[in-house]
């Protein structure tokens, strides 16, 4: 059971961030700002983060090279959520999410190359189905509202591809001489440093918090503690499984976000998203082989 335990912990990651990734237009229609949300996702690594340290019984690793993969994860994680929040005020999200969602690329690439990785056939399979469904089931149909603002959108996106696809490989490769509980405290950690940096991104956010109901803001941090929950599951997931399988299997949560809007919201899945969607079922039973 335990050479499982990493697809127990991905399968959890994907099913958290899919739900997440269904209800997260409720923050869009309430009018909560991206840099709010930022706030309140990182407030809510804080009682993930506690769940951490109960598990591993109070331990925390905090030597210098333990606090410098650390801090690299978080900062990596969280450094590449704000650079998203303003990409997505520049350049339109039916590019930017399917570039972004070929990050597992770069983790593929480095775990094969530092780590010296190997899957089986059917793994490699897995991959490259994998990937195919990550784009199909983050492509969006239709075109923005928003006017495009320039070319800086496409720089920022590049940042953020390289930033997930590097920090897949750290999160790894910090497994290796660190605790997955410990490696989750430091991402929630950085992801508390860098508040103040979304709160001066946008000028309105204390205004946001004195005028909005509590109600709305506790409902926005209930769904952003499923993406928390998703990440110490996804940290886990690391430890015990090979970086080249599980980082492709953690970008199918689109998956699970589109079968929930077509049962719960009664959104009608469009022909690439039902494609992504075979394609995520055959990918899952690859990869887990």
């Amino acid at each position: 059971m335990k050479d499982k335990l990493w697809l127990l912990f991905i399968l959890i990651t994907v099913v958290t961030w899919g739900v997440w990734g269904a209800f997260s237009g409720y923050q869009i229609q309430n009018g909560i700002p991206d840099t709010v949300v930022y706030i309140l996702w990182a407030l809510s690594m804080i009682p993930c983060a506690i769940v951490a340290l109960v598990i591993n019984k109070g331990k925390f690793m905090h030597d210098a090279k333990s606090a410098l993969l650390g801090c690299t994860v978080g900062l990596l994680g969280a450094g590449g959520q704000l650079v998203l929040f303003k990409a997505l005020t520049l350049g339109p999200s039916y590019i930017i999410y399917p570039f972004i969602s070929m990050s597992p690329v770069i983790v593929i690439t480095l775990a094969a190359v530092f780590l010296k990785e190997k899957a089986s056939r059917w793994q490699i399979a897995g991959i490259v189905v994998a990937l195919i469904a990550i784009l199909l089931l983050s492509l969006e149909t239709g075109q923005e509202g928003s006017p495009v603002s320039g070319w800086l959108w496409i720089v920022l996106a590049v940042l953020v591809l390289f930033a997930w696809g590097i920090q897949g490989f750290f999160m790894k490769f910090a497994n290796n001489s660190m605790d997955a509980e410990s490696i989750f405290v430091w991402m929630a950690l950085t992801a508390l440093v860098l508040i103040p940096v979304a709160y001066y991104m946008n000028g309105d956010a204390a205004a946001f918090f004195a005028a909005t109901p509590v109600t709305v803001s506790l409902k926005c941090f209930g769904i952003q503690i499923l993406n928390s929950i998703g990440a110490l599951t996804l940290v886990y997931a690391y430890r015990y499984g090979k970086a080249v399988i599980v980082s492709p299997m953690e970008g199918l949560s689109p998956m699970v976000t589109v079968l929930l809007s077509l049962i719960i919201l009664s959104v009608i899945p469009n022909p690439l998203q039902i494609a992504g969607i075979c394609c995520a079922a055959f990918a899952m039973y690859a990869l887990s082989k």
